[in-house]
């Protein structure tokens, strides 16, 4: 939804009345903005993407621990408003959405720390569980070197890759720490 957005705007940019010069300027800067913008709306995917795994890990703890279900209420509201932000961005300004977005995704952070906090305080000696990867995905493929400026999204989209299946093959625990030069096997790309 938000690639429509920008989409969109780069056509009400480009055809607003500008003098030459100026509007080539003016639209380079637009651009790079907007390709920023992009970049940071994946990061923003992956993380959100890497909350709700936290969050579907602590409700499985949270359940066998015998822990309150407002906890878990409340961190199913925090991720239901996150997305619902995210799907409003078309209709509010690009620094706002990222404004609000990282807002209610400290909150989130804050929840679910708390959530951990009460789920090892009654279960003094569990242990937090490693995550899980399923070995549903297609098991051809090619191989990937990550370059500057890559994210797991980013590489998933340009070469037709799922990027769960990315994930999972890769047994990648955190998406934001891929590095440059790093080899990574892409299920199914093109």
């Amino acid at each position: 939804m938000w690639k429509t957005f920008v989409l969109a705007l780069l056509a009400a940019l480009t055809a607003a009345p500008l003098s030459a010069q100026s509007a080539n300027v003016e639209l380079a800067n637009l651009r790079q903005d907007v390709a920023l913008l992009v970049q940071r709306m994946g990061d923003l995917a992956i993380r959100v993407e890497s909350l709700e795994r936290e969050n579907a890990a602590l409700r499985k703890q949270t359940a066998a621990a015998g822990a309150s279900a407002a906890t878990v209420a409340q961190l199913n509201d925090a991720v239901a408003e996150l997305n619902k932000t995210i799907r409003a961005a078309t209709a509010e300004s690009q620094r706002e959405t990222l404004q609000k977005v990282a807002v209610q995704m400290e909150a989130l952070a804050r929840q679910t720390n708390a959530a951990v906090q009460s789920v090892a305080s009654s279960r003094s000696a569990a242990a937090v569980s490693a995550p899980s990867f399923n070995d549903n995905y297609p098991k051809e493929g090619i191989t990937y070197t990550i370059e500057r400026g890559d994210t797991l999204s980013s590489i998933a989209q340009k070469l037709g890759a799922n990027l769960r299946d990315i994930i999972n093959a890769n047994k990648i625990t955190d998406p934001t720490k891929i590095q440059v030069g790093q080899t990574l096997f892409i299920p199914g790309a093109k």
